[in-house]
């Protein structure tokens, strides 16, 4: 029996190896987030998020020939924004994302493309940056607020890693935050009511170094 489990170990020990090779990387991207209707108002209106910008950076190790594991922040540049009969009112604003994802590979790591999906959690923190007024428009429908609110988050993602060099890649994804709105940043006045879910999807292209 113990040398049966010293030669099982014997033959684990390559594999776990190629297991704890590391990966950094750093990307960019663009955000689109989904509008939500507003209820309760004088007339038909959404809330939500104009596009802007992404960028991040995330550490993965390899912990399987087929799953790794990643830390990752994002930052998304998302103005607030209120919309109605033809009119929009903008706020500026910002997001941050930090969470943990496990991902899925098709192949190992000496193939030289490989396919992925991904699926996590953690936290994204929505941040109003603009100066407040009086006389916002469309006050009627919400309240552009210069504070910060934290919701927790699931995300998930899938694409292709493709190698360049040795030690280096290019990877291609579409990333999915998913949050509850957050309603202390963009605030409806009584009686007006939001849909609760927000999706902020992010094509990223990342340089990706491994160690």
């Amino acid at each position: 029996m113990r040398i049966t489990i010293v030669a099982a170990l014997l033959a684990l020990a390559p594999a776990a190896a190629m297991a704890q090779k590391w990966e950094m990387g750093l990307g960019g991207g663009y955000s689109f987030l989904n509008n939500v209707n507003v209820t309760g108002g004088p007339s038909a209106a959404t809330a939500g998020f104009a596009p802007g910008f992404a960028a991040g950076a995330f550490l993965g190790e390899n912990l399987y020939r087929h799953v790794s594991g990643e830390i990752r922040y994002e930052y998304m540049q998302s103005n607030l924004r209120l919309t109605s009969g033809g009119q929009t009112a903008d706020f500026t604003g910002a997001a941050h994302a930090l969470h943990y994802d496990v991902v899925f590979h098709t192949t190992g790591g000496e193939n030289p493309v490989q396919a992925f999906a991904s699926i996590g959690g953690g936290l994204k923190a929505y941040m109003g940056n603009g100066t407040e007024s009086a006389t916002q428009p469309l006050s009627q429908y919400g309240y552009f607020t210069k504070t910060n609110q934290v919701k927790p988050m699931l995300t998930g993602a899938a694409g292709i890693k493709v190698r360049v060099s040795s030690g280096v890649s290019l990877r291609f994804e579409v990333r999915d935050f998913v949050t509850q709105f957050p309603t202390n940043v963009l605030t409806p006045p009584p009686g007006v009511k939001y849909s609760s879910w927000l999706n902020d999807v992010v094509p990223m292209v990342s340089l990706v170094f491994t160690k």
